[in-house]
């Protein structure tokens, strides 16, 4: 369940005393602090504590945190706009109590996402998560619309004891192989019992492709939820991982060669309780609105890869031939292609039949990622979008013709690209508005400016331990 009022001065109706009893309850069980947790525009957690007997006070008021934060980068450094990036000015984190969790993978720890608020008390525009609460309740007002939404996550498990700064596989096993299961069976278990406690869903957790690599699916939820759980779970995997004497990374290029990171979305739309991505007239049962929201989101994938890939390392990743999806193509379980369609299981498809976005990694703020995608999505429901020519197969092999008949092109094959687009689509500033809009392109330029000169090895390990 996520809170979708704003949060007010002297709290929401309630908030205050729930949160007295919530801290009561959490000291009784040994929680000692509170994480409030956001994440920056760069896509790096960012956190303040409190003590627990300190909730009440932060539901009611808040904690302080200037609003540079918006236009740090992932290496700390801190760029400026117009009206971000100075020493001047304060905001206020209030926590979501409904999204607030014990931290079973950090005794006496517990957790919540917070929005972020103006000293008068007004929205931050530069707040993502307040952001992507705007666009789901507004499609709720207007269209009737609600979304389930879930974000994979990849990540390389390493030795903690390896030499400052490198990468060492915990796991000598092939990919998606049971040796590699087997020897990290401990760390896995207590990773799943982790998630289990902290009423997280998870819906698997395997080995994966790449060396030390390993992947999590979790439940779907609305897409504020699943932006937060998306930062939970990474938030448990870390710390589980060190109890084990293991180092994770998030990043999507760990090495510069070879396949990295993914945190593929899944996404689907729903009005009257109804999956409109199942049970339709279009190719694959889609409803024409589904295929309308989907023709939405492929065709501004190119500006939206600023957001969905924003780290100089993204684009180490981001190769044909990979699984990457890097090409603006659709199709039926293709892998291959930028959007994945997934029908789910006979007897099964209402609710299961979603899109997948593949050109995404976890160096991505989920909430400006599910925010963006269902943006371009709803404008494309809007113009009653069509969804050119299907794929099947890997497009890296198509001719030039088929390609051009199909609208195939390649994404952005670098961050400069990317921003490029992503600097000339109104859509998607419009909707991020000014502010927000002003961060996501001045860091993404910092970004861009503070790996000039280096070699994809160099960059890889600039980013290697950001995330």
């Amino acid at each position: 369940m996520t809170t979708f009022a704003d949060p007010v001065p002297g709290g929401r109706p309630g908030d205050v005393e729930r949160a007295s009893a919530l801290g009561g309850e959490l000291s009784g069980r040994g929680v000692h602090g509170i994480v409030l947790s956001y994440v920056d525009t760069a896509g790096v957690g960012r956190v303040k504590t409190v003590p627990t007997a300190g909730l009440a006070s932060a539901a009611a008021w808040g904690v302080g945190m200037s609003p540079v934060f918006d236009t740090f980068l992932a290496n700390d450094h801190i760029v400026t706009t117009d009206t971000l990036g100075s020493p001047d000015g304060d905001l206020r984190l209030y926590p979501d109590l409904d999204g607030l969790v014990v931290l079973a993978g950090q005794p006496g720890w517990a957790w919540a996402p917070v929005d972020r608020v103006t000293q008068d008390g007004e929205r931050h525009p530069g707040c993502s998560r307040t952001f992507l609460r705007r666009i789901v309740t507004d499609a709720a007002r207007e269209h009737g619309l609600s979304f389930k939404a879930g974000i994979e996550i990849e990540w390389a498990v390493g030795l903690d004891s390896a030499p400052a700064g490198e990468f060492v596989p915990a796991t000598t096993g092939p990919a998606y192989g049971a040796t590699r299961q087997v020897e990290l069976s401990e760390y896995t278990g207590d990773l799943m019992a982790a998630c289990a406690a902290q009423g997280v869903q998870v819906d698997q957790i395997h080995p994966e492709y790449a060396p030390g690599q390993f992947e999590i699916s979790v439940g779907a939820l609305d897409p504020v939820a699943a932006a937060d759980h998306s930062v939970l779970v990474r938030q448990t995997i870390r710390a589980v991982a060190r109890r084990h004497g293991l180092r994770v990374s998030f990043s999507p290029a760990v090495a510069a060669e070879g396949v990295g990171n993914g945190g593929h979305v899944h996404l689907s739309v729903w009005r009257g309780g109804v999956n409109l991505f199942a049970g339709g007239e279009r190719r694959h049962g889609l409803t024409a609105d589904a295929e309308a929201f989907t023709a939405g989101v492929l065709a501004r994938l190119p500006a939206l890869t600023a957001v969905t890939a924003p780290s100089p390392a993204s684009y180490l990743r981001l190769k044909p031939s990979q699984w990457a999806g890097v090409f603006t193509a659709w199709g039926l379980e293709t892998r291959e292609a930028a959007i994945r369609l997934v029908r789910g299981t006979a007897g099964r498809r209402s609710e299961q039949a979603n899109l997948e976005v593949k050109p995404v990694d976890l160096a991505a703020n989920p909430y400006l990622l599910l925010g963006c995608l269902i943006a371009a999505g709803l404008d494309g429901l809007a113009k009653a979008a069509v969804l050119p020519g299907e794929t099947t197969g890997d497009p890296a092999h198509l001719g030039t013709d088929e390609a051009r008949a199909r609208e195939v092109r390649r994404l952005p094959a670098s961050l400069t690209e990317a921003l490029a687009e992503f600097r000339a689509d109104e859509l998607l500033r419009a909707a991020l508005g000014p502010v927000l809009t002003d961060a996501v392109t001045a860091v993404r330029q910092g970004e861009i400016d503070a790996v000039y000169g280096l070699d994809d090895e160099q960059v890889a390990a600039a980013y290697r331990w950001a995330y």
